[in-house]
């Protein structure tokens, strides 16, 4: 199939993060459409962020940019350089290696809808510089999260 409805792909409503930060991200829907159509390069997930929720810890990756595209609702994008609203067609990108972490919060009264948009590098790392976590890949490519000083959770 070459073309698909972004909203008819099941959507992902679990993580994997661990406690206490499980509960700080859910609940949020994804949805990966690069995987409908076995993409290996580059990854795309349509995001739904429910109120009061956070995309994730904030973080930086060292391999892997990222790219986040507004469609509906509104973001807070939270960075080492403070907070900036983001609503429909706004745009946010991240550097892979760039060491200024980045989030996004829901703080309104209703769903946000966004793009995630990222390579895929099986090498990658990410650092949660305001949370005690670290997150690097096992040799099958799925995330692995431990303290930072490596200990599991």
């Amino acid at each position: 199939m070459k073309a698909i409805k972004a909203m008819e792909v099941a959507a992902r409503s679990t993580t994997l993060y661990p406690e206490p930060f499980r509960a700080r991200v859910l609940p949020r829907e994804k949805r990966a459409l690069g995987d409908a159509f076995g993409l290996t390069h580059i990854g795309v997930n349509l995001t739904v962020l429910h109120p009061g929720v956070e995309s994730s810890m904030r973080h930086w990756h060292d391999r892997e940019d990222e790219l986040i595209y507004v469609l509906e609702g509104e973001v807070v994008l939270v960075t080492d350089d403070g907070e900036q609203a983001l609503g429909p067609g706004m745009v946010a990108g991240f550097r892979a290696g760039d060491i200024d972490a980045h989030q996004l919060i829901n703080h309104s009264s209703r769903p946000a809808v966004y793009l995630e948009i990222s390579n895929r590098d099986a090498a990658d790392l990410a650092a949660y510089p305001d949370v005690d976590m670290a997150c690097a890949k096992d040799a099958q490519g799925r995330y692995v999260f431990t303290r930072k000083d490596g200990t599991s959770y």
